[in-house]
């Protein structure tokens, strides 16, 4: 039977098409460099897209749906292998779908001159094909468990379909309810999956320490009961984002799950950032709930962008560039610990989110505040591509004889 190293040795092709984490991860770095680098110009008003979105609504939807459509594909390529038994989509297949989800970034881009429904099935070609090839491996290796994972992915969709619509009848879709259905669906993704990763990953380092303080085992029964509370919050928050139980069921959330991360031992990582940033990228998913909950209970408090932006670029983006940087350094045959470089674009990031809410806080000064979270944000993603590129682009020595 072929294996998954005897298949990626048998490619002869380019490096970056061995693994699905390779193509995927190195084109989210950079666009959401990109991207960033475009909205701060068409944020001061000195540059202007092409685009049929208004520019607050393209910011959002490239970053949450662009963005993290494309990390939850590095990801889930290379984690269904492993959780299925079956061999991982490498060589054209994964080119091909990395030029889908790169025709969509282009598509929306220069949308100004495209009929709404041409600019829809262009951006949605990627996730429909991308959702169907993970199905077809789930119910082949008959990974049940990890259906929940395809309906999420399922929801995530259909909020970006729902966001389209949205833009094509003129309404603000950076707040309409295509958004608040792809963030919630991104925020169970990580409340999710990363209630397995951050407790495993934590224990296996705190293990090799011989340290006798572990983490509580993951998805156990209040593990199971903080998911609930949050998906009833998120649901309220897509249906009814103002309302006064809405908020109450938002705190709540981010009660439960400040408590679910202190089970997880995080205070215990410091000596590694590289799984302490799990746990900092986990916290913003509580934070962002208790933020929201704030706002709408007390209005002003944050400033509804602001309080969302807690999730949208702390949560999203500090807990997928913790995922990046770990998963390239262990698949690709380094040392699971972080360098002086990784930190560093882990406080890019960090100081990006706080100066992008700091925005709405104090209004008067948001200008350059806002320039600052971009710029930060720049240095983030960027540093990755920079840092990483060479681990994503070429295959390590013994590999490539």
């Amino acid at each position: 039977m072929t294996t998954t190293t005897e298949q990626m040795r048998a490619w002869t092709g380019p490096a970056i098409l061995t693994f699905g984490f390779r193509p995927f991860f190195f084109g989210a770095a950079v666009w959401a460099a990109l991207a960033m680098a475009l909205w701060v110009p068409m944020l001061l008003g000195h540059l202007t897209l092409p685009t049929a979105f208004e520019p607050v609504s393209w910011h959002a939807h490239e970053f949450l749906f662009g963005y993290l459509g494309a990390v939850v594909a590095g990801f889930l390529l290379t984690a269904v292998p492993n959780w299925t038994g079956r061999l991982p989509i490498v060589g054209w297949r994964l080119g091909m779908l990395a030029g889908l989800w790169l025709a969509g970034r282009v598509a929306v881009a220069v949308s100004g001159g495209m009929p709404a429904l041409l600019v829809a099935v262009a951006d949605l070609a990627f996730p429909v094909v991308f959702a169907l090839l993970i199905a077809r491996e789930i119910v082949a290796g008959k990974n049940w468990r990890n259906l929940i994972v395809l309906a999420m992915l399922g929801v995530f969709i259909i909020g970006n379909a729902l966001f389209h619509w949205e833009a094509a009848e003129g309404d603000y879709a950076a707040h309409g309810y295509g958004l608040r259905l792809g963030l919630g669906a991104g925020i169970m993704m990580i409340a999710f999956i990363g209630g397995r990763v951050v407790p495993s990953f934590t224990r296996n380092w705190l293990v090799k320490r011989r340290s006798t303080a572990l983490p509580v085992s993951p998805m156990q029964s209040f593990d199971k009961a903080a998911l609930a509370a949050l998906l009833v919050a998120l649901v309220l928050w897509v249906v009814l984002p103002l309302g006064t139980l809405t908020g109450l069921a938002l705190a709540l959330a981010g009660v439960l799950h400040a408590l679910r991360l202190a089970r997880w031992a995080g205070h215990r990582t410091l000596a590694e950032p590289l799984v302490t940033v799990l746990h900092a990228g986990y916290a913003f998913v509580p934070l962002g709930a208790l933020a929201l909950a704030a706002e709408i209970l007390v209005p002003g408090a944050f400033g509804m962008a602001g309080a969302q932006h807690f999730w949208m670029a702390g949560a999203i983006g500090l807990m997928t560039l913790a995922v990046m940087t770990r998963a390239t350094l262990g698949h690709t045959g380094q040392a699971l610990t972080a360098g002086a470089g990784t930190v560093a674009i882990y406080l890019a990031l960090v100081l990006s989110v706080f100066t992008r809410v700091a925005g709405g806080v104090v209004p008067e000064v948001s200008g350059p505040l806002h320039t600052v979270a971009g710029l930060s944000w720049i240095v983030a993603f960027g540093g990755f591509a920079v840092i990483y590129g060479a681990l994503l682009l070429r295959l390590p020595a013994a590999k490539r004889v």
